[in-house]
């Protein structure tokens, strides 16, 4: 939800502290999307395929989110060779629901100011007083 009430400024009605910075850049939003439709989790290359990620690009973000026990990663074997799966954590997908409460108020709010615009000014002001 926005920020109400904060020593820096109150009433900061446009300050996002729930848009957690982790889950919030591109190819991770992607990766933890990806993982949140597929529950049972997903092996490294069908996820690299649907994020649009190279090996070394989807292996740091991927670091990223184990580092904040977002998803976990299970190192096997399949048929003698070896095999990635990765899964949303708990915590992970909690998080990744909260974030996406946030975004939707944003959405929210950008769509209430977006319309606000578009009104001649004087009927802005009719409507604050």
């Amino acid at each position: 939800m926005p920020k109400s009430d904060s020593k820096s400024g109150a009433g900061a009605r446009f300050a996002y502290d729930g848009l957690d910075r982790v889950i919030h850049e591109k190819a991770r939003l992607s990766v933890l999307t990806s993982l949140v439709a597929h529950p049972k989790g997903l092996v490294f290359g069908d996820l690299k395929q649907l994020c649009g990620l190279t090996d070394g690009n989807l292996s740091r973000h991927l670091q990223v989110l184990q580092e904040a026990k977002l998803v976990e990663i299970e190192k096997g074997y399949d048929r003698n060779r070896p095999q990635t799966i990765c899964r949303i954590t708990r915590e992970g997908r909690q998080r990744y629901l909260d974030y996406l409460a946030v975004l939707e108020q944003v959405v929210r709010d950008a769509a209430r100011a977006a319309k606000g615009a578009d009104q001649p000014p004087a009927l802005r002001r009719l409507k604050t007083v």
